[in-house]
């Protein structure tokens, strides 16, 4: 089969290829665990993170790629759910050890043992991919392979951070970046909170352009202020200076939910917070680790109710490097996607 591997971490500049196109065996499933033929895989900003070191080190060399979509081909002698055939997704969680005190509460996303797809396991940057069949789902029929691999990460991600926000109908809810994840988030804000305004911080003028197309009542630069003070913001972006610029957007008692594996830079030169300005008046800062397969499964019947249609970009599984270099260079509009021939 044909892979996209990334075998040494590195700064990922333009013109320079950090995965190279590999013949590599197709992987044999164990007992419990399903052969994926992938159709398409979803281009994420954390594997820029995983490529420029940011994360947990990924095990190398390792096939990237968490968003993945595709059909059984083989299952291993003890699957009971799952049959040759079924579409299936993966998401970022690969597994979990399901007996610890996070997994028995419901939290496995902080499980000590949490084991990412494409960090830690072989993902979907690739034409076969492995996984246990109780980390797949199905993908519900009204979507397409290509709109139904960002639903997975982007989509999921973006579900479990505006839960957490705790917005109520009516309050006024920011978003700090504007790309895969942002793009769907606002589209399940205005399903679930259709009296809510949404104010969105971009550095492009064609993310800021994007946003309002969608229904964002407002759109400005990242340090720019919004006209209303705004009860709940998440943070998509890989930067520290947008946290403090969302910290001052918030009102009184309101909650920042950063929805970033990692940011980059250092935080003690780069994270410049003003107490008054900031902090004071009860705000709340939240992160966001991972995400459930219950987050996937809801989710993913969320957006078939409400018939969420991601913004994608397609490319080749031998263009995986350029889609990488677009966005890290913020040529982001929806999110990109690979389609395997």
């Amino acid at each position: 089969m044909k892979a996209m591997v990334l075998k040494a971490l590195c700064n990922l500049k333009e013109n320079q290829m950090p995965l190279e196109l590999t013949e590599l065996p197709v992987p044999i499933p164990r007992e419990q665990e399903i052969l994926l033929k992938v159709s398409a895989c979803g281009v994420c900003h954390t594997e820029l993170d995983e490529i420029e070191g940011r994360t947990p080190p990924p095990r190398l060399p390792i096939i990237p790629g968490h968003q993945v979509v595709g059909r059984v081909k083989a299952v291993g002698s003890k699957v009971k759910t799952v049959k040759t055939g079924d579409r299936v997704g993966v998401a970022w969680i690969f597994s979990a050890c399901g007996s610890c005190k996070f997994c028995l509460a419901d939290n496995e996303n902080l499980c000590p043992a949490f084991a990412a797809t494409g960090r830690d396991a072989n993902g979907g940057y690739a034409e076969y991919m492995t996984v246990a069949e109780d980390f797949a789902y199905a993908i519900p029929e009204r979507f397409s392979d290509l709109q139904a691999a960002p639903l997975l990460c982007a989509g999921a991600i973006g579900y479990r951070s505006l839960r957490l926000t705790g917005l109520k109908d009516g309050q006024r809810l920011g978003l700090t970046g504007f790309g895969a994840s942002a793009h769907l988030v606002l589209k399940m804000a205005q399903h679930r909170y259709p009296n809510s305004e949404i104010y969105v911080f971009a550095r492009s003028l064609q993310e800021r352009v994007f946003a309002k197309e969608l229904g964002a009542v407002w759109a400005g630069a990242t340090h720019e202020r919004a006209p209303f003070k705004l009860n709940s913001i998440i943070d998509t972006t890989p930067a520290w200076e947008p946290v403090v610029e969302a910290l001052a957007n918030l009102e009184s008692g309101g909650r920042l939910v950063i929805n970033a594996i990692r940011k980059e830079g250092d935080n003690r030169s780069l994270l410049k917070l003003d107490y008054p300005l900031h902090l004071w008046q009860e705000k709340e800062l939240k992160s966001v680790a991972n995400i459930t397969r219950s987050d996937v499964k809801k989710f993913l019947s969320l957006a078939a109710e409400m018939n969420l249609r991601p913004e994608v970009q397609v490319f080749a599984l031998e263009q995986a490097n350029e889609a990488l270099i677009e966005l890290k260079t913020g040529k982001i509009r929806g999110a990109k996607v690979l389609k395997m021939a």
